[in-house]
This record gives C-alpha cells, structure tokens and sequence, in this order.
C-alpha cells in the first residue's frame, strides 16, 4: 500500500487540472497590478512592456519574490554555515561567486542552508557529496530554466486557445504555469529516480559486467556549412528536429541519451544487439527526413564509468573516433560489436580492415547494414566519397586523424556540391 503522503507519479495527484479550472488570464490591469505588488513602479513597467520584456520582469520577481535581504556574512550568521561553504555550494550551483556586500540571498535562502546544515551535522551527508549533488542539479536546472526563457517569443504572445488574448503574453499566465511546471518537474524527477534505481538494479543481478555498456556517436554531416548559410531562426529549427528525432529513436528503442554535444549526439545501451538496431534506426530516420542531412554512427562496448549521468573511459573514447571515419549514412562498430551480434537475423557486416584511431592505435573496424538484397540508394554526397575511396587504398593515418571532425562534416558537404572532399573517408 502506498504512503497517502507521497504523490504517486502514476496517480492524479500529479495530473495538472482541466484548462477551464486554470480561471481567467491576467489582464493587463491585472498584470500591472501584480508587478506593483511586487516592487514594480509604473515607469518601469511601462518601460518593459514597451521593450517586450514584461515576461522576463514578472518572472524574474514571480520566481524569487522576496527581496534579497543578507550579504554573504550575514547569510553565514543566520543559517549556521561558514561563508566558505556556502560560496562553494553557490558557485557549484552554477551562480556567480557571491561577493561581500551583495544582498543576494532571501530568507528562503537562510531555511535551505539552515536544513543543508542540520543534514551535514548529523551526518547524512558530507560536504563533497553535497557539492556533488548541486553541481548536478545546477547543471540540470539551468538547462530548464534556459528551455523555458528560450521559449518566450516577445513578438507572439502565448495564451491558451480558449482565453482571449492580451497584450501581455506569456506574463499574463506566468503566475498560474509557474506552479505547475515545479510540479511537472517534481513528477520528472521521481519518475527518473524509479527508472535509475530499476536500471541498477537489473545491472547488479546480470550476467557479466555491471559496468558494461555500449556507447554510441551519431553525427549530423554538413552541419557546420549549413550552419554558415541559414539563420538563427532556421537553425534552431534544424537542432531541434535533430534532438527530436535522436531523443525518439534512442529511447523507443531501449538506450538512452547520455547528452547532445551540438550537432552530435551521445547514447548508450546495456546491450549490442539493441544498439545496433538503435544505430541503424537513426542512420536510416535521418536519411528519409528531408530537412535534415544523413547521420554518420559509430558504436564501441566495453567497461565505462558512470559519474553524474555522463559516461567516461576508453570506449566513449573509442565510440568518439569511429563516427568521424564512418561514411554519411552509415553504421561503424569495432570488433567486439562484431562478436556479440554475429548470426543476429535482419543484419549484416563486413570488415573495413583496421583504423590507425588517434590517440588509441589501430582498431580493427566493420560496417554493419541491414541484410537485403541490394543496399539503400546512396546520396550524391555518399557516393561522392565512395568513389573517392575506392581511388585511394591506403588506410587512414594518424596525420589523418589528427585533422579536426569539421573538415570531415565540410568534405561531405563538398563532395555533394562536385568539390573534392577534404579527407579521405571509409
């Protein structure tokens, strides 16, 4: 039975209520009204509303309301911690150093570091794992608070299609999503604890190496051209659609995604014929997708060491320097992929001989495709370079891998224009 005290994250506790149960938009009356309450003077709000920056006021003072009353000594006096401490924990939540004199902290401030204090004397925590723990939830936290400002258009305001519009925009819900999205991401969090202590448990009690997984990197060619020739605009609409697909496909198909690194992205998986098929899924969504280039997917196995949701070691190593050899379109794995996924139906593989890999030495290499009877069309960029590669049989070398992924992305988009690419590829 559960704790009646503890929402469950299935349950409705956590269901956000009907949009007719929200009540009415603020108007601009309101608005105005709410800002004054919270310190605003006329002018100053005239002026927001004039530089399309009322959303960015009424958050600012709707998310921390209370004015900052303690400089960094006195917030040490009142919550019990030393003024090194708490400078510390501040700057690995991600905030900048906290500097004597700077009313920065409120007196909700004093009640967390107060609680953080009481954990420490007793000894349930210790001082490394609390900066520990902050500097992860910083990291995350700043990345939703960006997702969330990145969100606000000044020029179209967003209201619920069944309110009337105001001139306020987002400012005019601010005070009834904000609650709600601390509620989301309380129902978030407990989800992702569940799935994390699910997963550790099923590594624990497995045949093998708990500390084994495959580690994959798919890069989007040409990115780097593309992103000299559209807009801003148009480029965040081609990041998120890579993210989107790259999210889709990882996790309908059982990995996850450790973390995008700009144009590429960086997955994981306990097992090699799941990532596998989570490679060639990708390589083939983003070939059929017209507004984006193909992907080029390289996958290594082996030990990893897992700190703060990112994956460290050899094999992330290894993973990284295939995927900037491979062919657009196609799928490279070293041999241990290889012996895992040998006599698995529907897939194929044949050696490409061995890699001279920076900083790592000659790696025996294979691309893995579908099993077919004839293989998928390749793009003028694809065989644009395969041709090339045929006029060249000398293997990669370690001069050659020195040069930077950029002009590998630059020479897939020069081979699809006519122009000799830059390196050689697989």
């Amino acid at each position: 039975m559960s704790d009646p005290s503890v929402p469950d994250p299935g349950g409705s506790q956590l269901d956000p209520p009907p949009a007719d149960d929200l009540g009415p938009a603020l108007d601009a009356g309101d608005m105005t009204e709410l800002l004054r309450a919270a310190g605003m003077g006329d002018e100053q709000i005239a002026k927001a509303r004039e530089d399309h920056h009322l959303e960015l006021l009424a958050i600012e003072h709707l998310v921390v309301p209370e004015p900052g009353e303690y400089d960094l000594q006195g917030i040490a006096d009142a919550s019990g911690l030393t003024p090194e401490q708490i400078t510390r924990l501040w700057r690995s939540l991600g905030f900048a150093e906290p500097q004597p004199g700077d009313h920065l902290f409120t007196d909700v401030d004093v009640d967390m570091l107060r609680t953080i204090g009481q954990l420490l004397t007793m000894g349930w925590i210790d001082d490394e794992l609390t900066i520990q723990m902050a500097r992860v939830i910083g990291s995350s936290l700043s990345r939703v608070a960006s997702a969330l400002i990145d969100s606000i258009d000044p020029e179209e305001p967003r209201q619920p299609s069944n309110r009337p519009r105001t001139d306020d925009g987002f400012a005019a819900v601010a005070p009834l999503l904000l609650p709600m999205l601390l509620q989301v991401m309380d129902y978030v969090w407990r989800r992702h604890v569940q799935a994390e202590a699910r997963a550790r448990m099923a590594r624990e009690h497995a045949d093998g190496d708990p500390d084994h997984r495959v580690v994959g990197f798919a890069d989007l060619v040409g990115f780097t051209a593309l992103s000299q020739q559209i807009d801003a605009h148009e480029l965040a609409e081609v990041v998120d659609r890579f993210e989107t697909i790259a999210y889709d496909t990882v996790n309908r198909l059982g990995g996850r995604v450790v973390k995008m690194i700009g144009d590429e992205v960086m997955f994981s998986v306990p097992d090699e014929a799941s990532a596998t098929e989570i490679a060639l899924s990708l390589a083939e969504t983003y070939r059929d997708d017209d507004e984006l280039s193909d992907v080029r997917v390289g996958l290594a196995a082996g030990p990893v060491l897992q700190r703060e949701a990112d994956l460290y070691g050899p094999v992330v190593n290894r993973a990284s320097r295939i995927v900037n050899i491979a062919f657009p379109g196609s799928v490279v794995v070293s041999g241990e992929i290889i012996e895992s996924i040998d006599g698995t139906d529907g897939v194929t593989w044949k050696s490409i001989g061995s890699r001279n890999l920076k900083d790592i030495g000659k790696v025996p290499l294979f691309l893995v495709r579908r099993e077919s009877s004839e293989e998928p069309p390749r793009s003028s960029r694809q065989e644009a370079e395969r041709r090339r590669a045929e006029l060249r049989e000398a293997p990669v070398t370690e001069m050659e891998e020195r040069r930077p992924s950029r002009r590998s992305k630059r020479a897939a988009t020069d081979a699809a224009q006519g122009e000799t690419p830059a390196e050689d590829p697989i």
